[in-house]
């Protein structure tokens, strides 16, 4: 089945949708005004049921096919944006300083509203469709707080299924992969404190400056010396302070940044060889350190026999060839994960073409995609509901 006709002609609908949601960005979940957008248009569909305030401010439309007789699926979409400053001098361009649709969650907001849509139309399914809009993915935890809140139970899905766009595969392909295909996240924060003093006198001094500098550079050390050459790793450190003045020597320096990992053996060695790290180029220095290691989302694991049924059913819209079905993993985290541990499921990356990356004050999400998006969701749906 190529591109549905009604995903077609809806094309310019949604894209409106999807333009009104990018103009009005909500951070975390403060999305009080996408939320209720989302609600309302649900009503407006005739869903079945629609459940606000799931996960604090999830919303989870509910359609029953022709015989509701039958499973439950979730289809995932992501509501929040980012705090930057939008640079793409769009027409639609975010009009709330300091926050933008960078990652193209209004996009995924806006198809999955497009195939709710289609689907309490025609409703040729047997069983039940939840479609789920989840707030807070960029570093919140609303996937967890969704599953924590009971959604799985409440509604009965038994698997559950989510897509993200990617910039730099051409629109109109899919990719994916079996097992882990996000990595799990971690933050940390390394505070190092020596003895301040004048800069004309280092002799005199405890310098943490010196000390967190070959903490940075030793921290390399896990991903070339401490796991396996074939297993993922990434240790960035993205912040570091210290000190105010030109001549003095600082009583403390603080660092911070970010560990990406696919396993969780992986996961654990970081940790453990990041404190061994810091306490002992620390004490080599004659300064102490306090390492603060919090770890986040869990690798995205894609399940196998929903993988193989998720890269078909994006074959049938976009053609096998245009389906890439062992996509390298990113190492980019996604609370989608914690969905996937609730419940088998698959997650898929959709082309968004040659456009910003994620993340970049220029991206926009590219509305050339949103048939392609709306019909994997509904012959998703429609094919694991068979009537």
């Amino acid at each position: 089945m190529p591109i549905l006709n009604r995903a077609a002609e809806l094309q310019e609908e949604i894209t409106e949708w999807r333009r009104d949601i990018h103009r009005h960005p909500e951070l975390l979940f403060d999305v009080h005004r996408t939320a209720d957008f989302v609600a309302e248009k649900l009503k407006a569909f005739g869903c079945d049921e629609i459940v606000t305030g799931l996960g604090r401010t999830g919303v989870v439309g509910i359609i029953r096919g022709s015989r509701s007789e039958g499973p439950t699926i979730g289809l995932r979409a992501d509501m929040d944006a980012l705090p930057m400053t939008e640079a793409t001098g769009r027409p639609w361009a975010s009009t709330v300083p300091g926050k933008m649709h960078a990652c193209g969650h209004d996009g995924h907001t806006a198809m999955l509203l497009g195939a709710a849509k289609y689907l309490a139309e025609t409703r040729n399914f047997n069983g039940t469709v939840a479609v789920i809009f989840q707030p807070a993915e960029e570093g919140g935890g609303g996937g967890n707080e969704m599953v924590k809140d009971g959604m799985m139970e409440r509604f009965g899905i038994e698997r559950v299924f989510g897509m993200h766009n990617m910039p730099g595969l051409p629109v109109g392909q899919f990719a994916i992969r079996p097992g882990p295909i996000m990595a799990a996240t971690a933050e940390f924060v390394i505070t190092v404190r020596g003895r301040s003093g004048h800069a004309a006198m280092p002799h005199t001094v405890v310098d943490p400056i010196l000390a967190a500098s070959q903490i940075v550079t030793s921290l390399q050390s896990i991903a070339s010396r401490n796991v396996h050459p074939l297993d993922s790793v990434v240790v960035s450190v993205t912040k570091f302070h210290a000190g105010d003045a030109f001549n003095v020597i600082p009583d403390e320096v603080e660092m911070a940044g970010t560990v990406r990992t696919l396993k969780k053996d992986v996961a654990a060695e970081a940790e453990k060889r990041m404190r061994a790290i810091c306490e002992g180029v620390a004490a080599a220095h004659g300064a102490t350190v306090d390492v603060q290691y919090d770890a986040n989302y869990p690798v995205t694991f894609n399940h196998a026999d929903e993988t193989v049924f998720a890269g078909a059913v994006a074959g049938e819209v976009a053609g096998t060839a245009n389906v890439d079905t062992d996509v390298v993993p990113t190492m980019g985290g996604e609370d989608f994960s914690y969905m996937l541990e609730a419940r088998p499921g698959a997650f898929i990356f959709i082309g968004n073409g040659d456009t910003a990356a994620l993340h970049n004050t220029g991206y926009d999400f590219n509305d050339e995609v949103i048939p392609y998006g709306v019909s994997y969701w509904v012959r998703l749906a429609e094919k694991a509901l068979a009537a």
